[in-house]
């Protein structure tokens, strides 16, 4: 176990120790600070003209808990554009007050909703050269591949939940990176030291605009239902996990309970064991990010550069 440790700690200095990248171009997707989204774009062909590229929204990790923001990911949102592909890399609100705390509710799936509705639009009224909005994926990393997962599934929600689609979002696909995929395998995993029933807002007290206490069982398993992407199945939306098969921050048995769960339901997703641990995907150094660049393009019909 203690070579694990070292190797997972290893990977993780690897990804937070790349310099940030700057993006092209910041927009604001709401009126809090923490609704903005950053744009990565593709260079130019030869000739010098930008082509529509496949818009992928990029949604961060870190346990939903504040001190991760989506500057750790700009370097992987950077290679994704330098592969071919637009880049929208979203911010949303996370942990309140207390930096130890994983996210809000109900406000953390009120950004992710927000963002993938609105994005599309704000990139085509913007006039980015080379992104394409009717051309859309998401992918995240660890809680922002919850995200996506959440994201593609909104249509099953019951009708009278803010977030519900009366159809599928058009997306051309989802692409999950060490997903905490399946929320009640996580919770008896301790998936991120207890960050699931956190995000769910157990026992949480007076946070911005954070509503009631919901200590209460009964209310924590209304909202589990409402949050788990793996009760929210099928999505009929093409759906990819990429999953380090030496992960130990959320371990292989979460997204292997998404695609069980997938397949109970009739849902064919593809699952990718990617060699190492959690942070692979998503740096830019390694094989992993390479296959994620490949999927993302395989989803959207693109090709992407080498």
């Amino acid at each position: 176990m203690g070579g694990a440790t070292a190797g997972a700690a290893a990977e993780e200095t690897s990804v937070l120790g790349l310099a940030p990248v700057d993006p092209v171009r910041t927009a604001a997707y709401g009126e809090h600070p923490d609704q903005v989204v950053d744009f990565y774009l593709p260079p130019p062909g030869t000739d010098g003209v930008a082509r529509p590229a496949p818009l992928v929204l990029l949604f961060h990790g870190g346990a939903w808990r504040a001190p991760y923001d989506r500057r750790h990911v700009s370097p992987f949102a950077a290679f994704l554009a330098g592969r071919g592909l637009a880049v929208a890399s979203v911010e949303y609100r996370r942990g309140g007050a207390d930096p130890a705390r994983a996210g809000r509710w109900p406000e953390t799936f009120d950004d992710i909703a927000v963002a993938v509705d609105t994005v599309p639009g704000l990139a085509r009224e913007l006039g980015l050269p080379g992104a394409d909005p009717d051309r859309v994926v998401l992918t995240g990393h660890s809680a922002g591949g919850h995200a996506v997962l959440w994201a593609a599934a909104r249509h099953r929600l019951p009708s009278g939940t803010p977030w519900h689609l009366p159809s599928p979002s058009p997306l051309r696909g989802v692409v999950a990176l060490a997903p905490i995929a399946d929320l009640a395998t996580a919770r008896a995993l301790d998936v991120c030291s207890g960050a699931v029933d956190e995000l769910l807002g157990e026992g949480e007290g007076d946070s911005e605009g954070g509503g009631s206490d919901s200590g209460d069982g009964d209310e924590l398993t209304v909202r589990l239902g409402l949050a788990d992407p793996a009760a929210l199945l099928p999505t009929a939306i093409p759906t990819t996990i990429v999953q380090g098969g030496t992960d130990i921050d959320v371990p292989p048995a979460v997204a292997d309970a998404f695609a069980e769960a997938a397949a109970r339901a009739g849902q064919d997703v593809r699952l990718i064991r990617a060699d190492g641990g959690h942070f692979p995907p998503i740096d830019p150094t390694t094989p992993a990010a390479h296959t994620v660049a490949e999927e993302i393009a395989r989803l959207a019909g693109a090709h992407p550069a080498t």
